[in-house]
C-alpha cells in the first residue's frame, strides 16, 4: 500500500503559520508569565506551585490535597511534593491524621501568611505589568474571552 499525501486541514482562523495560532500565542504568554514569576518568587524562596498553593489556602483554608491540586492545576502527586516542601518550611499546618476520611485539611501558619504577603507584592507587580498593556476598556472583555476559552475546552 502506497503512502497517500497528507490531507491538508484548513486552520480555524487566518494564520500565516503555527506561530500565528491562538493556542501558540496563549502558550507564549503563559511561558512569559511563568518565567517572570519564577524569577520573582526565587527571591522569596518559593516556586510557582508553592505560591499558588499559599494563595489558594489564604482564600480557602482547610482544603485537601485533591482540592488544592485542582485549584492550582497540578496533579495530586505533584501536590504531595508541594505540600511536603511547604510543611518542611513551616509555611502550612496539616494534621498527621484525621478522625474520619482520608483528606487532611491544610492551613497557613503565621510564617506562611508572612511569606505569602511578601511574595504577593512581586507577583502583583507582574500582573500589573501585564494589565497595563491592555487598554482599560478591553480588559473586562479579555478576561471574559479567557473564561469562555477555558469553558469551551472543559465542557
Amino acid at each position: 500500500m502506497k503512502d497517500s499525501p497528507p490531507v491538508q486541514v484548513p486552520p480555524p482562523h487566518p494564520a500565516k503559520d503555527a506561530l500565528d495560532h491562538v493556542g501558540y500565542r496563549l502558550k507564549r504568554a503563559h511561558a512569559a508569565l511563568r518565567r517572570a514569576m519564577d524569577q520573582a518568587l526565587r527571591e522569596h524562596d518559593l516556586t510557582v506551585p508553592h505560591y499558588a498553593c499559599l494563595e489558594v489556602l489564604a482564600a480557602r483554608p482547610g482544603l485537601s490535597n485533591a482540592e488544592l491540586a485542582r485549584a492550582t492545576f497540578v496533579t495530586r502527586q505533584s501536590m504531595n511534593v508541594v505540600l511536603r516542601g511547604l510543611q518542611e518550611a513551616e509555611l502550612i499546618d496539616r494534621p498527621a491524621s484525621v478522625e474520619t476520611g482520608r483528606a487532611r485539611p491544610t492551613t497557613l501558619t503565621g510564617e506562611g501568611r508572612r511569606r505569602l504577603s511578601a511574595a504577593q507584592g512581586a507577583v502583583y507587580a507582574i500582573e500589573a505589568r501585564m494589565i497595563e498593556t491592555v487598554p482599560g476598556e478591553r480588559l473586562t472583555g479579555l478576561l471574559e474571552d479567557l473564561d469562555r476559552i477555558a469553558r469551551a475546552l472543559t465542557e
